[in-house]
């Protein structure tokens, strides 16, 4: 037997179809004849904007980018107050910031405390470098040399790591009677960069320069220099002030390199006491 119920029109139910449109995604109705004008379709609200994050240069160690787009660090060595009060060699630990004074990097020296007070400013380290992430991004590795510049066949080396464990660079001493002089290796251990400092490292209220020269020494291209601190902080501790400059182009992880450099000159020249040297 054949249906015989209402056979007039059925009530139709909106379909709702989700999909994109120009600019927005949009969830909306089909369209509907009821006789009057359809709603205006729902629109979800714009997402924010995200400024985008520069992609990683060919040959640029993760953690290092930012490295690539200046051409000055500032180094700051933190003051401990237990090394000031029993005299006894503390871990060192140092801020990194740029030219404006914006933390880049914290620096913190690994060390045991009897290493430490024998071995004194010479003693071997592994300073780790953190970013504001707390990712570590640098390594810095120096092995236990003969301090004494009589020794040509053993003097001091830097090695730097990014990421660890893999070796970027190196900073070596090289033999002068008189100067205070390093070559800037890559990781090919091929010689990129010659650092010459003064033949004095007073420090009496004036800067010490150390010059970044070519490897022929016919120009300088930047400079690592210890600032003057003032005569409290010079007199009673030996927290330093670094400056670091150099070429904007320069390869990123020779500007690391030369950041490795500046510890390794504050160990060597600026890490004693003023007055363990009466």
């Amino acid at each position: 037997m054949a249906y015989q119920g209402n056979t007039g029109s059925l009530p139709q139910v909106p379909v709702y179809h989700i999909g994109m449109q120009s600019g927005h995604n949009a969830v909306y109705p089909a369209p509907v004849n009821h006789g009057s004008e359809a709603p205006p379709p729902y629109t979800l609200p714009p997402a924010p904007m995200l400024i985008p994050t520069p992609g990683r240069p060919a040959g640029c160690p993760p953690g290092l980018e930012y490295l690539t787009q200046i051409d000055q660090l500032l180094v700051h060595q933190r003051v401990e107050l237990a090394e000031m009060v029993i005299g006894w060699e503390m871990n060192n630990a140092y801020t990194v910031k740029n030219s404006i004074g914006q933390q880049v990097f914290v620096a913190t020296e690994e060390n045991d405390i009897f290493t430490m007070q024998a071995c004194g400013p010479a003693r071997p380290f592994t300073i780790h470098l953190h970013d504001n992430m707390g990712q570590e991004v640098l390594t810095l590795t120096r092995p236990l040399r003969c301090t004494l510049c009589c020794f040509p066949c053993c003097l001091q080396e830097l090695e730097v790591q990014s990421p660890p464990g893999n070796p970027i660079g190196y900073v070596e001493q090289n033999w002068h009677p008189v100067l205070p002089k390093f070559t800037v290796l890559n990781e090919m251990r091929m010689p990129q960069l010659i650092i010459k400092g003064p033949c004095c490292d007073c420090r009496c209220m004036s800067d010490v320069i150390f010059e970044v020269m070519s490897l022929d020494e016919a120009a300088v291209v930047g400079q690592i220099s210890k600032q003057w601190s003032g005569f409290i902080q010079e007199g009673f501790t030996d927290a330093d002030n670094f400056g670091i400059s150099f070429p904007m182009d320069l390869d990123v992880k020779i500007k690391a390199v030369m950041l490795g450099a500046c510890f390794l000159i504050d160990f060597m020249f600026f890490e004693t006491k003023p007055q363990h040297n009466e």
